[in-house]
């Protein structure tokens, strides 16, 4: 009898991807979280890499093409992904725009510049109450000659 626990059944027919833990502390939205789960999904865990097109992502997430897109953006801002433009050529032999290859960043980068990120607004906030401090208090009404 064979008595192989599940999750050793799914590792042995590679249906499962890794979601990091920490993924969940980057103030990602719902929408967000599903696209970069989805991406993970599709790399290839040699090279980092896939390819899906906005529309297949937005189809399997249940967003729009432009959501996709917003998010994506935002991925690379804050280092969660690389991407580049690819090209196909059609059979007449024009070339045309292909999807964007997508390579997936070590996720050390991304919980870098959150931490950057979180810091940098802490400052902000921080000037932003010491200004208020030093500020006279008025009484509400402002005398002009």
């Amino acid at each position: 009898m064979n008595f192989a626990s599940q999750d050793e059944r799914k590792a042995e027919s590679g249906n499962f991807f890794m979601l990091p833990n920490v993924v969940f502390h980057l103030g990602l939205s719902t929408g967000e979280l599903a696209t970069y789960a989805y991406l993970l999904h599709c790399e290839d865990r040699k090279t980092y890499q896939c390819y899906p097109s906005y529309t297949k992502i937005g189809q399997a997430i249940g967003k729009t093409k432009n959501a996709v897109k917003t998010y994506v953006d935002g991925f690379r801002d804050k280092g969660l992904i690389e991407t580049e433009p690819t090209t196909k050529t059609a059979k007449d032999g024009t070339v045309l725009n292909g999807n964007l290859l997508y390579t997936i960043l070590p996720i050390e980068n991304a919980i870098r510049e959150h931490n950057e990120r979180q810091y940098y607004l802490s400052e902000i906030e921080s000037r932003r109450q010491k200004i208020r401090q030093r500020a006279p208090k008025y009484s509400g009404t402002i005398n002009v000659g």
